[in-house]
C-alpha cells in the first residue's frame, strides 16, 4: 500500500514513522509513506496558501488550489482521496478494514480555519475521528494510517487481529500477566484453570460486560 499526506506540517509525523510497528511495516515494504508539503504547490508569493473568508470571521482559510494542483500531481486510478474533517462521517474499525483494501491511499490535512468547501468536489469522502476539534488533520492522518497499515498482511500477526476491540461490536475482553498477584490483586481463577472452553466463556461474558459498562451503543448493533 501506498499513503500520501497532504500536509502543511510534515515535521509533525517524524516520531510516528520512526518507531514502533509503522516503522517496521515500512522497513518490511508492507507501506510506502509520503509526506507532501502542498505549500510547494502555491502559486502566490511568499508561499501563501491561505486567506481570508468570504463574509468574515476568525482565522485563515486555505484556498482550494495548493491541494487540487497536488492531487493533480500525484492522483492514479487506484487513488482513493479523503479529507480529514470533524464535519465528515465517524471513523471506525469497520471503516479501517474497508481502506486497507485500496492500493493508494491520499489524506488531506486540513488547519487553521479549515478548508475552502470545494475541495470537497475533489475528494472521495470526507472522515472526522470523533466529537472533538484538533488544531489540524495530522493526527487524524496519523490515527487512520495507523488503524490501517496495522490491518495489512504480515504487519501484525493475524490471531492478534481476531480478537480486538469492535470486532462483533463488542469491547476486548481484559488480559493479565505475572505475576499471579500484584498488591493484593489477583488473576482471575479462571485463566490458570487450563480449561479452554471455561476461558473463552470467561473472555466472551467481560467483553459483553465491558461493552455494556462502557460503550452500550455498539450493543445496539450487535446481535448480541
Amino acid at each position: 500500500m501506498k499513503i500520501d499526506i497532504l500536509t502543511l506540517f510534515p515535521n509533525l509525523f517524524n516520531g510516528f514513522l520512526s518507531e514502533s510497528i509503522i516503522k517496521r511495516a515500512i522497513e518490511a515494504g508492507k507501506v510506502q509513506i509520503n509526506l507532501i508539503d502542498f505549500r510547494k504547490y502555491t502559486k502566490l508569493n511568499n508561499n501563501q496558501v491561505d486567506d481570508t473568508a468570504f463574509g468574515g470571521g476568525a482565522g485563515m482559510v486555505i484556498m482550494c488550489d495548493p491541494i487540487v494542483s497536488a492531487l493533480e500531481d500525484i492522483k492514479t486510478k487506484d487513488s482513493h482521496v479523503i479529507l480529514l474533517d470533524p464535519k465528515g462521517k465517524l471513523y471506525n474499525q469497520k471503516k479501517a478494514q474497508v481502506l486497507k483494501e485500496y492500493k493508494h491511499l491520499i489524506l488531506i490535512c486540513g488547519h487553521y480555519e479549515g478548508i475552502d468547501e470545494r475541495i470537497k468536489h475533489f475528494v472521495d469522502e470526507v472522515i472526522g475521528i470523533g466529537d472533538y476539534i484538533l488544531t489540524g488533520g495530522e493526527v487524524p492522518a496519523m490515527v487512520i494510517a495507523d488503524s490501517v497499515i496495522r490491518l495489512l498482511p504480515g504487519v501484525i500477526a493475524g490471531d492478534s487481529l481476531e480478537s480486538e476491540s469492535f470486532n462483533n461490536n463488542l469491547l476486548d475482553y481484559p488480559v493479565y500477566t505475572k505475576p499471579r498477584e500484584y498488591r493484593g490483586l489477583e488473576v482471575p481463577e479462571v485463566l490458570l484453570s487450563g480449561d479452554h472452553k471455561k476461558i473463552a466463556e470467561f473472555r466472551y461474558n467481560e467483553a459483553l460486560r465491558l461493552t455494556k459498562e462502557n460503550r452500550p451503543d455498539l450493543l445496539e448493533k450487535s446481535n448480541e
